[in-house]
């Protein structure tokens, strides 16, 4: 069963996120912005307003991860690598766009610029242990398992 995810516009021109194929795992989240295009310097991050706020079901959350298309062919990408949005959030979605080329980009109103994905979560109870179980791997940290 799928859950259902209330949208507001905020604003006329916003654009529900939808989903590019049946079986497509994330909805396309497009640009509305109150121009006509959203220039980005080289190496510049911008928030990019999409008009539309959301009501998550409680237990998942709205990841918001780049659209291969724009960050591969153009190098636009989300600047945080990935967005969380919770579900107890009911403001305007924003994605903060990076350009990670040495040219000037830019993104018209409308287009798709990132993508949601939503999905289940635990949260845990911390406590604090004067030690933790043993592991082959123990403390090995980053490369550790790899030659």
């Amino acid at each position: 069963m799928k859950p259902i995810v209330s949208v507001r516009k905020l604003r006329q021109n916003a654009v529900l996120p939808r989903y590019g194929s049946q079986e497509a795992a994330g909805a396309d989240l497009c640009a509305c912005l109150d121009e006509a295009n959203m220039v980005f310097a080289p190496h510049e991050t911008r928030m990019v307003p999409t008009g539309i706020a959301l009501e998550i079901p409680v237990g998942y959350a709205g990841l918001i991860y780049a659209r291969s298309g724009i960050a591969c062919k153009r190098g636009l990408a989300p600047a945080n690598k990935v967005g969380v949005i919770d579900s107890d959030y009911r403001g305007e979605i924003f994605v903060a766009l990076h350009n990670h080329t040495n040219e000037s980009k830019q993104i018209e109103n409308g287009e798709r610029i990132a993508q949601l994905i939503l999905t289940p979560y635990l949260t845990a109870e911390f406590m604090l242990s004067d030690a933790l179980s043993e592991t082959q791997r123990g403390s090995g940290g980053f490369g550790s398992t790899g030659k």
